[in-house]
């Protein structure tokens, strides 16, 4: 076979893809995509009346914030760590520890809002001062931007109540002289 002959044949192979591929994009184009039904909607939508009474914003807030400070005296230390290890990311936890992204957190109970040396805090976090107490720790780790609007810090926060009493027991134990419970 010469090399003419190869050709032709690669040449309908190809040719044969082309079509088969082509036509499948062009009934793909025409029937309107995948799973898209021409807009019709694949399912009723059913409209249920909440029977469940309203609370008041007050109320709703009470309910989500459960008291955490309770919560910390049967916090466990070795369970805040493993939440941690998302933070090691951006800080570290040694005492001497480097900045990273973030200050490190060795000592962080107690210590004055943006105190770390070397590290570049934002304005916001320095604008709020007062110290990393309990009540700081929690409405930060639990939303930071919500708690420190403008801060740079990217972590969404600790959504499980505990969760974020076992971290903040964890960061608690990161000191020479941990803080005493509330």
């Amino acid at each position: 076979m010469d090399a003419f002959e190869l050709n032709k044949i690669i040449g309908w192979v190809l040719a044969a893809l082309l079509v088969i591929f082509g036509a499948r994009t062009f009934m793909d184009i025409y029937n309107g995509g995948h799973g898209d039904n021409k807009g019709e909607k694949a399912a009723y939508i059913i409209e249920v009346e909440d029977s469940a009474p309203k609370a008041d914003k007050s109320e709703k807030k009470k309910v989500e914030s459960v008291d955490i400070k309770t919560l910390l005296a049967s916090a466990n230390a070795e369970s805040g760590e493993k939440v941690a290890k998302k933070c090691k990311a951006c800080h570290t936890f040694e005492k001497g520890g480097k900045n990273k992204a973030g200050p490190a957190l060795y000592g962080i109970v107690n210590r004055n809002l943006g105190t770390v040396e070397g590290y570049s805090y934002s304005d916001a976090l320095k604008a709020k001062g007062g110290a990393w107490d309990y009540d700081a720790l929690i409405g930060f780790l639990k939303a930071p931007k919500t708690y420190i609007p403008g801060t740079i810090m990217s972590f969404s926060g600790v959504r499980n109540d505990q969760k974020l009493a076992d971290l903040i027991v964890y960061l608690r134990s990161l000191s020479d002289n941990p803080a005493e419970l509330p």
